[in-house]
């Protein structure tokens, strides 16, 4: 099973057959469109004007009570535009979302626009793009001064993995790795103080030869999202872990 962003893609219209679940908190009419004779609009919107230490968390609180699938902060030579893309898992929820156009994420405003699926698709490209040339993903301040130095950082068989999609699994993360014989036990997911997926995961190989070996998919991509990955060890990863519990 690929990541939630590729299943976006993959299937279309037939990703949006349910109906929200109890997190859905914002209460509004319904939209003035039918999806009786066209397919769902893609459940999109673009934000502008976002603080340049903005992480994914504070976006996830920013739309409190709505599903969101994927975020996209869009950078400009390797450098943090303001900008960024924000999937939900319903049409329906870009309705409320624009809801918070021009509402305050920390001291600044921040504006809400309906975005398209070729929008944001572009954005993606292009964020892949930059990613291959050596450009960072993101500025958000959790990187830490070990991560610039990947190699010659010893090997114990353990790497950690940034910058994985909410939605991702145990099951995309064998998938990612499937040149590597891995199971679910050696997988660990870190979460954050409220239970959700903080985008990183620690994996144990079966020696360092392994974990050495699997740096060769650094920056590749889970589903369309590039995944850093870093030699950590046991200390770290039982740290990581036991702060999300």
């Amino acid at each position: 099973m690929g990541a939630k962003r590729q299943r976006i893609i993959d299937q279309g219209p037939s990703f949006y057959g349910n109906s929200p679940g109890s997190s859905f908190m914002y209460t509004a009419p319904p939209p003035p469109y039918s999806y009786v004779s066209q397919p769902p609009p893609f459940p999109v919107v673009r934000l502008r004007g976002l603080p340049f230490d903005c992480t994914e968390a504070d976006m996830i609180e920013f739309f409190h009570g709505l599903d969101i699938v994927d975020v996209l902060f869009v950078h400009r030579n390797g450098n943090f535009t303001g900008e960024a893309f924000c999937v939900f898992g319903y049409p329906l929820q870009v309705d409320f979302a624009l809801q918070k156009n021009r509402q305050n994420m920390g001291r600044r405003y921040v504006e809400v626009f309906r975005s398209k699926r070729q929008e944001y698709y572009k954005a993606i490209a292009n964020e892949v793009a930059d990613a291959r040339g050596g450009s960072p993903r993101r500025s958000a301040p959790r990187a830490k001064s070990s991560d610039e130095a990947k190699e010659p950082a010893e090997h114990t068989g353990i790497l950690r993995l940034r910058g994985l999609p909410f939605s991702a699994g145990k099951d995309d993360i064998i998938e990612f790795f499937k040149d590597f014989e891995l199971s679910e036990d050696a997988i660990h997911i870190v979460l954050n103080s409220k239970g959700r997926s903080s985008g990183e995961a620690f994996v144990e190989f079966a020696d360092a030869e392994d974990s050495k070996a699997a740096m060769a998919k650094d920056r590749m991509t889970l589903g369309s999202r590039y995944i850093e990955l870093f030699p950590s060890f046991p200390e770290e990863m039982d740290d990581a872990i036991s702060r999300g519990r």
